[in-house]
């Protein structure tokens, strides 16, 4: 079974600038942590601190690539950003609108700040959408969000009786070409 992607935590960080410092290359980095070199190419290319004053100083260093990453991850999404938007979605799904009715809406309208319906149900299922109930409002009205892909085994839908194999020959009729149809 193939491993699940992870963030790259402050230890493989230490030893790709240890690593690099040596000069290793970012494809023997990547084979020595068990990591796709690509993983490696953009943990370089996006982390890599850049000094314009003393040019001497800029390159990868584990401190400044470990904050740089936690600051990006840590960036508010829309709805937390934007106070009235919120607000306006926050009202809506208290009216009966469905996520995907408000962004849409929010697209037609052209307003300067839309969101996805997911930005919408990630921050119904978040703490402050918990906190004021707002998935009691949603269509499913569930507390827990399922996964988005998740689907339910339904089993058998007919009824072996009900099977199109096995109806009498009464009701089956003859057409112009004289094959046999059933109604």
């Amino acid at each position: 079974m193939r491993r699940t992607y992870s963030q790259i935590d402050m230890d493989e960080r230490r030893r790709i600038a240890r690593w690099r410092s040596a000069g290793l290359s970012a494809t023997v980095i990547a084979e020595k942590l068990g990591r796709h070199r690509s993983t490696i190419f953009r943990e370089l290319r996006r982390n890599v601190f850049v000094d314009t004053v003393v040019p001497d100083l800029s390159g990868y260093y584990c401190v400044t690539a470990h904050g740089m990453a936690r600051e990006r991850r840590a960036k508010l999404r829309k709805l937390s950003r934007y106070s009235h938007v919120r607000q306006s979605v926050i009202e809506r799904i208290m009216y009966g609108w469905s996520p995907q009715q408000i962004s849409g809406r929010m697209r037609l309208e052209r307003n300067p700040i839309s969101v996805s319906h997911e930005t919408i149900y990630k921050f119904a299922y978040s703490a402050d959408g918990q906190a004021i109930k707002l998935w009691r409002h949603l269509p499913e009205h569930r507390a827990r969000r399922r996964p988005r892909h998740a689907r339910h085994k339904h089993g058998q839908r007919f009824s072996p009786e009900l099977n199109i194999l096995r109806r009498p020959e009464s009701s089956r009729i003859e057409n112009s070409s004289g094959i046999g149809n059933a109604i």
